[in-house]
């Protein structure tokens, strides 16, 4: 299946936006941890596709401080059963909240450990909100994007970076 990309510029720095031509399957932090991880050698840069500018729309309002409906935007990501379950999860905590780790596997019905092994393996970061999950405590650990930068995520769904 043919693949397609394009940039976003994000006040946290250039985010690349990836679609299978119908749903978004990618979104990453250029330069991350697994940046480009499911997407092909072969994709095409093409910044038409709808479900492009419906994720540009969404961050836009996202970055602006609102708390926009990800859920309007289709979402096809490339992962094992196990994943999509850990992932499913990740969009059922609403904005401006936080869940450990522990927490999340109580979900899924695992250990922490494979439940954030997942979490970090999110292709598509914020819509799918891996920034909102925590260590014990409430501590930042485990951000592919950067610690810096989901401390700022989180800042901005408290009231501002």
């Amino acid at each position: 299946m043919m693949q397609y990309y394009c940039y976003y510029e994000s006040p946290l720095g250039r985010i690349r936006l990836a679609s299978d031509g119908n749903s978004l399957v990618g979104l990453w932090f250029c330069g991350q941890k697994y940046d480009c991880a499911t997407l092909s050698a072969d994709a095409i840069l093409n910044a038409d596709a709808a479900v492009f500018r419906l994720t540009a729309d969404w961050l836009d309002a996202y970055f602006a401080g609102h708390a926009p409906d990800a859920t309007d935007i289709p979402v096809n990501p490339s992962g094992t059963p196990f994943q999509r379950r850990v992932w499913d999860q990740l969009r059922q905590i609403p904005y401006g909240t936080c869940m450990t780790y522990g927490q999340l596997a109580a979900r899924v019905h695992s250990a922490s450990r494979p439940v954030g092994a997942a979490t970090g393996r999110n292709p598509i970061s914020i819509i799918i909100p891996c920034h909102r999950v925590v260590g014990a405590r409430g501590k930042l650990v485990g951000y592919a994007g950067g610690i810096m930068r989901k401390e700022k995520l989180l800042a901005l769904e408290q009231g501002g970076i």
